[in-house]
């Protein structure tokens, strides 16, 4: 019996680059004769025509197949519905824009069957972005790598094919607050890395301008390390010890010298410098449980508003 392959693809406005991407996936398939394929695309509350395009290419290839959200919920989301709605044995993740090339997918596939759980991908360059994201976005890695006991492999992409056991490992992990990067490496299985030289977007603009992805490190950063929560205590370790040899200097200073008042724009510094580092503090304590408030309150991943199925009724 031939083994189905789920191709899952998140959408966010890309009505011009679906009909690019359509085209390249097929011409893979082709070649992948022993194989059948799904390509479920998951629209995430497009505000363009995607919808419509997804329709429109289902009509005439059934293999097509799409989630519509009610509204946008964001990649993440994305990726755990196209995950929970594949029917495939093997289960590969991937962008609309080509960005991720279609054609790995042959050696992906005979890496899996030579007994690898995942097969995932990963840039060895960065060409085409802007200067300042790249610099940054390989400082996250270091910086996260340092900080969390989950490896993440700099240059890493979204872009894997995985077997069922894995995809089924992840599924398990119901969290609200999803950093897929993290989640895939979380729970472990054997993976075989490819790379492969950073390909510009086919049409369209990117989603993720550089504050999104500021914000989104940030999460994958507090989603897989206490550290943060073990800074702020030493943080104020620190200053409780500074506070108090401060406190000796002045009163000995102030029994030789006899001048209790100089000194007050230090002290205001002093102020100012305690004060950031605590309001510092707090916000990493708040955004730690603000994670924990928007988990306790038990809200879907994603709602749906639309499949394939819809129009069949």
């Amino acid at each position: 019996m031939e083994k189905l392959v789920s191709i899952v693809v998140p959408c966010y406005n890309e009505e011009s680059a679906i009909p690019y991407f359509y085209d390249e996936i097929i011409k893979v398939a082709k070649k992948m004769k022993d194989l059948n394929f799904e390509f479920l695309f998951i629209n995430d509350g497009s505000n363009d025509n995607t919808l419509d395009v997804l329709k429109e290419y289902h009509q005439k290839d059934s293999r097509i197949r799409f989630i519509s959200f009610s509204r946008n919920f964001g990649k993440e989301a994305a990726i755990y519905a196209g995950l929970e709605n594949a029917k495939g044995d093997y289960i590969a993740t991937m962008d609309a824009d080509l960005q991720d090339p279609p054609s790995l997918l042959p050696k992906m596939f005979d890496y899996i069957e030579e007994g690898y759980d995942c097969v995932a991908t990963r840039r060895t360059t960065r060409k085409g972005e802007p200067v300042i994201r790249s610099f940054f976005a390989r400082k996250f890695y270091k910086l996260i790598n340092k900080l969390s006991k989950i490896e993440m492999v700099d240059g890493a992409r979204d872009y894997r094919l995985m077997s069922r056991k894995m995809v089924d490992a992840i599924l398990s992990l119901k969290e609200y607050n999803r950093y897929s990067k993290g989640l895939f490496s979380f729970v472990g299985f054997e993976t075989k890395w490819i790379e492969f030289e950073n390909v510009e977007r086919v049409a369209g603009e990117t989603k993720w301008s550089f504050w999104k992805l500021f914000i989104y490190a940030i999460e994958g950063i507090i989603g897989f390390s206490t550290v943060p929560l073990m800074i702020a205590a030493i943080f104020g370790i620190l200053f409780c010890l500074l506070a108090f040899i401060l406190i000796i200097v002045i009163i000995v200073k102030t029994l030789i010298y006899g001048d209790p008042v100089s000194g007050w724009p230090s002290t205001i510094c002093i102020i100012f410098l305690v004060s950031g580092v605590q309001l510092f503090c707090s916000g990493i304590m708040g955004a730690y449980l603000s994670k924990t408030y928007l988990e306790t309150k038990n809200r879907p991943i994603y709602i749906v508003k639309e499949t394939e199925g819809d129009l069949h009724e």
